[in-house]
Formats: structure tokens, sequence, C-alpha cells
């Protein structure tokens, strides 16, 4: 474990002297050893480092209860778990892979990366991201403990739509909590996140010359802050639906479930965004890198990300479009759906445009990198096409709907988290990782989630519905196709962990260079690798384009 960061000779700033040792001790300079490290970690590179452990063990967590889905699904019938049963898979998958995988991987990237790219010395509340960090753990064990409550774990759907949520067992109001923690834990961490960036660049580094990685988290911080309150606000008025008399979502008392799904997705359309305009971030860094050109059109991408996160809030009705409201709006929501086409349009074209006549190389963070673009464009087309309501009332609660957002969320934000670990792992770890074993991974991935969620596609376009264990014959031949590909997906998963990510952590193979991307710009790559505990301690001069250290 302690490997993942260097021994405590590694160090930056002061040491080496003899008159230096008492400073030493008394500033901390050295990194604390063995377990103490960890818990009362406040450097901001180990507390990143738990984020991607977190979030990967969650990854695996969330992954088994998909290949149990897919397992059930593989031949019509009931093969291993009965209906309720399926259902809690369902919906412990989705929240699980949500709140537990794909946000913490990317705090843990922005703990990592966003001190090194800007110049600070830590982050800005160095004991509160300790804290945000430690929430996660006791809200993981509440949420993937409700399997052993009472009635079993969740059932109603990551969505948590009532009057469903209303008639579960007692393992509703522990997910409730761990929701409740888990968003205290986003919160503080976007707090810590904006004022490290408003307040901690190095002089010279304007906003306009901040890598993009630090600009997607900039703005998606501001998302999460004002999103996660209104999660809170959904759960917490199940919660007194459920115990405390009132009425919200219960038609019985004069409530609305529709309301629910209101307040839900205008929370639920910008968490979107906030899973993936960091990995935007991460692909806008390497794009660059391995096209060894800068990239197109900086300040479009700035607004282009801007205008997503604005865009987001008014489009959350294009999930409720077969709940029966007016017209009116339908259309409205509809074409604010379409808009937000545009931006996201903007930022492909930039990335192809970086890659136009560029002298491209293929190393393993670029086939991730050009492989999201490929697989997240696919995902926004079939977007673009529930946007439209007379479609998405035919294909509302389809498998084409499943196809949809895995496309987006999978292949999008998931690829670009590989991209970035193959990108940044040698300045984590001070070693390369195979590129053979990285490709082995990428074609891998690359397939097998191709022939996975490619032909759920027909299947939704056939009448599929999802969140169901069981089907009639006419859709057997694409879901057996749909889950021998799940199974190939995982299994590169747990490849992608035993034989990249654990021998960069033990510290095997060819030390990484300071540099190991010749074209790659940006502060984090005039650190040695691996990066020094400490780094920054006085703010780093820049040169005008704020990506080098001058003497």
């Amino acid at each position: 474990m302690s490997a993942v960061l260097p021994p405590h000779g590694a160090v930056g700033g002061h040491g080496g002297h003899a008159g230096d040792h008492a400073h030493d001790d008394h500033h901390d300079h050295h990194a604390p050893t063995g377990w103490r490290r960890w818990v009362f970690a406040t450097n901001h590179k180990d507390i990143g480092t738990l984020y991607l452990l977190f979030s990967f063990a969650m990854l695996m967590v969330g992954g088994v209860l998909a290949l149990c889905i897919r397992a059930e699904l593989f031949q019509p019938g009931l093969q291993f778990f009965n209906p309720e049963l399926f259902n809690q898979f369902t919906t412990m998958h989705g929240l699980i892979m949500v709140f537990g995988a794909i946000m913490p991987a990317f705090v843990g990237f922005a703990n990592w990366m966003i001190p090194l790219q800007i110049g600070a010395s830590d982050m800005a509340f160095a004991r509160m991201n300790n804290f945000s960090f430690w929430l996660l753990i006791p809200a993981a064990i509440m949420l993937v403990a409700s399997f052993f409550m009472p009635g079993g774990a969740p059932a109603a759907g990551w969505t948590l739509y009532a009057p469903l949520t209303l008639q579960m067992g007692p393992s509703m109001d522990a997910g409730i909590f761990a929701m409740h923690i888990m968003g205290a834990s986003s919160i503080m961490g976007s707090i810590n996140i904006i004022v490290t960036i408003l307040n901690m660049r190095a002089p010279g580094m304007t906003l306009m010359k901040m890598p993009m990685f630090a600009w997607t988290w900039l703005i998606t911080a501001y998302l999460l802050i004002a999103v996660m309150p209104v999660l809170a606000g959904a759960i917490t008025m199940t919660l007194t639906d459920r115990h405390f008399g009132t009425a919200f979502f219960n038609p019985a008392g004069g409530g609305d479930p529709v309301m629910y799904q209101h307040i839900f997705w205008f929370f639920g359309h910008p968490e979107v965004y906030i899973m993936i305009l960091p990995a935007f971030g991460i692909v806008s860094q390497i794009v660059p890198a391995f096209a060894r050109k800068k990239l197109f059109g900086y300040a479009s991408m700035v607004y282009a990300t801007a205008s997503i996160a604005i865009l987001s809030f008014i489009v959350w009705a294009h999930h409720m479009f077969a709940t029966g409201m007016p017209v009116t709006g339908q259309l409205f929501f509809m074409y604010a759906t379409m808009l937000i086409a545009v931006p996201t349009g903007v930022k492909i074209f930039n990335w192809l445009a970086t890659m136009w006549r560029g002298s491209m190389t293929f190393e393993t963070p670029m086939l991730f990198a050009v492989g999201f673009i490929f697989v997240f464009t696919m995902g926004g087309f079939t977007g673009l096409i529930l946007a439209m309501a007379p479609i998405d009332i035919q294909l509302q609660d389809t498998y084409y709907v499943v196809a949809h957002f895995h496309y987006v969320l999978v292949a999008g934000s998931l690829y670009a988290l590989f991209a970035g670990v193959y990108y940044w792992g040698p300045k984590w770890t001070g070693v390369m990782y195979s590129e053979t074993r990285g490709k082995i991974h990428f074609w891998g991935s690359l397939i097998f989630f191709n022939v996975t969620f490619f032909p759920m596609h027909f299947l939704g376009l056939a009448g599929m519905p999802r969140r169901y264990a069981d089907y009639p014959m006419q859709f057997a031949d694409f879901n057996a196709i749909a889950s021998i590909g799940a199974f190939g997906f995982g299994l590169m998963q747990v490849y992608f962990f035993l034989f990249v990510v654990v021998p960069m952590m033990r510290g095997k193979g060819e030390k990484a260079a300071q540099k190991p991307w010749e074209a790659a710009e940006g502060l984090e790559w005039e650190v040695p690798s691996p990066a020094p505990f400490h780094t920054f301690e006085e703010p780093p001069k820049l040169n005008a384009a704020a990506t080098k250290i001058v003497a």
C-alpha cells in the first residue's frame, strides 16, 4: 500500500542538512508511516490515492451485481434469483456505481492533480479533505449491508421513485442515510476544490491559463453544491413520508408521486454532467499531449463546459415525457435537451481539430481517450434520439435507455478514468505501466463493452422493458450475447487491477521519467516521478503560458 507514494526520503523542500532535522520533525516533512499515514492523511496525494482505491473497490462490488443481473438474463425463465432479489440488484448496482465508484474516482483525480496542476502546496482545507473521504466508508458499508436487513436491500430502482420507496422495508432508511452521508462528503469535497482553485493558484496562472481538467472540476464543484441539497431534500421528504406522517408523495394523503420525480430529476440531470465534465477535462489533457499540438479552441472549451453546466438545470423533465406533462412542456424540454448537443458538439469538434494533422501516437492513454470520443459520441446520438418526445414515449423504460446511458457513463466516465490512470499513473507511482497490458485492457474493454451494450439498442427498439427478471423467447439471442459480453468486460477490469495497477503500486516496472510524455504540458510534469510527498511549498514562478516553471 505504502508504495503508492515514494518512501520518506523522496520528499521535496528542506532536509538533508544536519541543522534542518529539528525543523523537519516539527513540520512533518517526512511522510508518516504505517496505518497512521492513511487514517490521519491530510496530504492531497494520499487522500487522492484513498479515493481511487475506494472507488475501484466499489466498482468491483457494483460490477458483481451487474454480472448477477446479466447471469439471470442470459436465458428466458427464472434461472438464479427471484424477481424481488433481481430488483434489489438493479437498484443497488445503480446506486453503488454512481455514488460509490464514478463520483469518488473523479474526486480522487481532483485531489491528486489539481494542486499539482495549479502549483498549490495542497488542498485548501486539508483536515476537511480527510473527513470528506472517511465519511464514504460508513456510507458504503451501510449501503452494501442493506442486503442483510429484513426484506433485503432497497428495490425501487436507483432513482428511488415514490410510491415504491414508501413501501420498502428498513433497508430503505439505511439507503437514505447512506446517500445523505455521501452527499455531505461531495459538498465538502466541492467546497475544498473551489477554494483551492480560486485562492491557491501560482502567481501568473490566471483562470484562462488553467489546465482544462482544473476548469472542468471548478464547474463540476459548483454543480455539486447546487444539486446535492436537492437530492437530500427529496430523500428526506421520502423519510418523513415513511415515518412521520407527512404525505409529500403519498396520494392517499393528498401527495403527488410525480412531484418526487420533478425534485429527483432536478438533481439527477445535473448529476449526469457531474459524472462527465471531469472526464471531458481528462480527455482535454491527453489528446493534445499525444497529438503533439496545443488544444484547439481552449476558450471555446471553457465556455462550452460552462454552457453544458447551465443548460443542465433546464432539461430535467426529459426524463418524464411519459408522466402526462402538457405538450407545451414536452416541447420546451425537447428543445432544451437538443440544445445541449451544441456545446457538447463543440467539445468533440475541438478534440478532433486538435488531432487533425497532429503527429499522433497511440499509447494506452490516447487509445482510451480516442475510444472515449468514439463511444461517447454514439451515446450522445442515442441521447439526441431520446430527446424527441414522441420517440421517447415509445422507448421509455426499455433497454434502449439502458444502452444509451451505459454508452455515456461506462464508455464516457469510466474510459476517461482509465485514460487518466494510464496518463498520470507514472507520475503517481514513479513506474511505467506495461504498454502491452494496457493495450490488452483497452481492446478487451472496447470490444466486450460494445458486445454487451450494442445489442440492447435492438432489444429496446423491439420493446423489451428494463428491470424485468424474465422475458419472452424472442429476446433470447441478444440477451445471451449481452450477458457473454458483460462477463468479458468484467474480467478485463480484474485484469487491469491485477496486471496494471498492482505492479505499478508495488513499483514493479521501468522507472518513469519526470515527463514520460514528451509533448505533455502542465506543472505536474515539473516535479519528479514519483511526485514527492510535498510539492510547491513555495509558489512556483511560471513562464508566460503558465505551463512551465522558470528559475
